[in-house]
């Protein structure tokens, strides 16, 4: 893991009592809630629906232990006693009070963490595959370029003040886990022909009000160039991208607006005259620092089967059910990639409290686990498990309610906080996937329907990744009244697309019926064993258009 220079201290120090300061101000009234929101929001402070809500930043989704813990012990401490993990790999606190957030900000800073850029009009938490240096099918970790990026990306002066919030990505693995293409701007570590590493550079992905696919902008940067690059694409988007309309402002609106092809020539332009000041060059050795911090563990020489591992799955269906879904195959013999998940049937989508987090904090003291990582789907990952330690692993998981065999299926559901917290949301979000959860909480029933991807957004705003889902459910307000639309075909993969609007939206008591129904017309229609996704490929929209509906028309019979 990257650890603080004497820089990152003393910088992130300074903001904690510079915020200290503010806050300070704003409580004895000097100053008003319109000055307080810009500096409020530079620090991850966010006033939603019933309270302040603070967002904290967990660069590229990797926590130490120590950093976990003390994550638990501020939300005992300053909140409700759990914390929300989300989709960008950060966790949110709902409940702090204003006068307690400097006192969090200098909590996080003795265990180098922070709230810089997680709101605001700026470049925000840079994220990664959680399966980043631990599964074999990645060219390499993209961690490092990662950390180069959020480094380079951190109060830079120029971007401080964009035409809209901005969004990077960094993988290098052959499945694109962390969403890639729906983002502002996407580095994927690719080799050429030649067998050179460098970066694939995607530009104006995003989600919302108007969802696009991100597109090539650069197919092969050299990763010294990585950086000028991406700073021409910034200016490009900095100087030209609209502020006139807030709706119109993100860069994926620009990029639509001139072509892809213009793009590219307005960036190549910007990128020829940072190169010749030579500045932004990324030295050789500078990599080899950064990319000491990530160096893997000190894995032990083991064999790939474990007779421990192997014989309590034999032993306890359970435990054979959990690896089954949530053990994937590690780079390193002998080891495994295990999910945690955050949703268990009925529970709240990415919710984990104080005390699941201290128990994880001490599991991973406890089996040598250097680091625990957030997904970009809401749970969490232990990326470099030996597997005989599996079976007592997931004993404990067990205990805490955190052991439940779903990831990848129906019920592993991404869900934004919705109209339950959010005062953008137009309808809730946590009670529909409760509901579809506790639907198909049958395993057998959930392993026969296979890979399926549930995500769930309270408004257009897509923090749920509705785009992006096999199903998709947008809340919608009409006359006050909560509705719910279905969209189909997104994914967030390699395979990026963005789902196909079914038709009017559902109220709330009939949403998660026409979800089971449309799931009861994919097993009708699938063949050999086909993804959902890839029916609805195949066979279209009016499938499950005829399905989905049938309530509605018997009611209007």
């Amino acid at each position: 893991m990257y650890r603080y220079d004497e820089f990152d201290a003393r910088f992130v120090a300074e903001r904690v009592e510079q915020f200290r300061y503010q806050v300070e101000r704003r409580l004895a009234g000097e100053l008003t809630e319109d000055e307080f929101k810009p500096l409020r929001l530079m620090n991850g402070l966010y006033l939603q629906l019933h309270a302040y809500m603070l967002r904290i930043a967990v660069p590229y989704g990797t926590l130490s232990s120590r950093q976990l813990r003390k994550l638990a012990d501020i939300a005992r401490k300053y909140d409700k006693g759990y914390g929300h993990f989300t989709t960008r790999q950060n966790l949110q606190l709902n409940w702090p009070k204003l006068v307690d957030v400097p006192d969090i900000l200098a909590e996080l800073a003795t265990v180098e963490m922070h709230c810089l850029q997680t709101s605001g009009n700026c470049i925000r938490n840079v994220t990664a595959d959680q399966f980043a240096g631990a599964t074999a099918e990645e060219i390499e970790d993209p961690r490092p370029l990662a950390e180069i990026i959020r480094q380079w990306s951190s109060i830079h002066p120029e971007f401080t003040f964009l035409p809209r919030k901005f969004k990077i990505a960094v993988g290098a693995a052959m499945h694109d886990r962390a969403a890639l293409k729906y983002h502002d701007m996407a580095v994927d570590i690719v080799k050429n022909e030649a067998g050179q590493t460098g970066c694939r550079v995607y530009v104006g992905g995003g989600m919302g009000r108007i969802p696009y696919v991100g597109q090539v902008i650069g197919d092969f940067v050299p990763k010294e160039d990585l950086l000028a690059f991406l700073e021409a694409v910034m200016r490009v988007y900095n100087e030209n991208g609209r502020r006139d309309n807030i709706h119109r402002a993100r860069i994926k609106i620009l990029v639509n607006a001139l072509g892809i092809e213009e793009m590219h020539v307005r960036a190549m332009r910007e990128f020829e005259e940072i190169k010749k000041s030579g500045t932004l060059t990324l030295p050789t050795e500078e990599i080899a620092r950064i990319e000491a911090y990530f160096a893997p563990p000190a894995f032990e020489r083991l064999p790939d089967v474990s007779s421990q591992f192997e014989t309590a799955q034999q032993r306890d269906r359970g435990f054979a059910d959990w690896v089954l879904t949530n053990i994937s195959k590690h780079k390193q013999p002998g080891y495994a990639i295990a999910t945690i998940s955050l949703k268990p049937i009925g529970g709240v989508p990415g919710d984990a409290t104080s005390e699941q987090m201290e128990a994880l904090s001490d599991l991973m003291d406890e089996y040598g686990l250097d680091e625990i990582r957030v997904s970009h789907e809401q749970n969490l990952v232990l990326p470099h498990v030996k597997k005989r330690d599996l079976p007592a692993i997931f004993a404990r998981l067990k205990t805490l309610d955190l052991a439940t065999p779903n990831a990848g299926l129906i019920t592993d559901i991404i869900a934004c906080p919705g109209l339950d917290y959010c005062d953008l949301a137009n309808a809730r979000s946590i009670p529909v996937a409760q509901d579809i959860a506790t639907r198909f909480a049958d395993l057998s029933r959930q392993h026969d329907i296979g890979e399926l991807k549930i995500k769930i957004s309270g408004c257009i705003n897509a923090c749920g990744h509705h785009h992006a889902g096999h199903i998709g459910i947008l809340g919608v307000d009409k006359k006050g009244v909560e509705f719910y639309q279905l969209q189909l075909g997104g994914s967030g993969a390699e395979d990026a697309s963005i789902g196909d609007i079914m038709g009017p939206g559902f109220p709330r008591h009939e949403i998660g019926a026409a979800v089971e129904r449309v799931v009861a017309q994919y097993l009708k229609v699938r063949k050999d064993g086909e993804r959902f996704l890839d029916t609805y490929r195949r066979v279209g929209m009016e499938p499950f258009k005829n399905v989905a509906y049938l309530e509605q028309l018997h009611a209007a019979h």
